[in-house]
């Protein structure tokens, strides 16, 4: 996949230091490149549910960015993104101490791009596949955005 703007990593990296939702997770990134971008957060007590295991909305948040910058990695230099609509299969529930949101694009196009992510857990017997998302983002041209 190209990119239609050779600056997209510091775009990414910008849009994402704003997103104070984020910050207040813990996120942080941990891969980028054209199609893809990865996004990891410590597993801690504020973001578990009543049965001990990771909220649902925290995992859903943070495939949601992760698959809206993978999206923006390919969009062009002064756009934005947002989300159109996504679906979130949780798997099994998320434990460990660390969550990292794997996404890519399926396929980009002018102004809706498919994007897929995944959800690993990780402690120390290795990594769990625990959610999947799929979803459609919209690249916004011509409007006043700030990311």
């Amino acid at each position: 996949m190209q990119p239609q703007d050779p600056h997209y990593p510091t775009r990414v990296r910008e849009s994402l230091a704003r997103q104070a939702f984020m910050e207040l997770l813990g996120v942080t990134l941990t891969h980028i490149a054209p199609g893809e971008v990865h996004l990891a957060f410590p597993v801690r007590e504020a973001l578990l549910q009543q049965h001990g295991t990771v909220h649902a909305g925290a995992l859903a948040s943070v495939m949601d960015s992760a698959a809206g910058y993978a999206a923006f990695t390919l969009m062009p230099a002064g756009s934005g993104v947002v989300s159109v609509e996504f679906k979130v299969n949780l798997l099994e529930p998320a434990r460990g101490e660390r969550i990292e949101a794997r996404a890519r694009v399926i396929r980009a196009g002018r102004t809706l791009t498919s994007v897929a992510a995944e959800a690993w857990a990780t402690d120390a017997d290795g990594e769990r596949l625990v959610a999947t998302l799929s979803g459609t983002m919209m690249c916004l041209v011509g409007r006043s955005v700030s990311g």
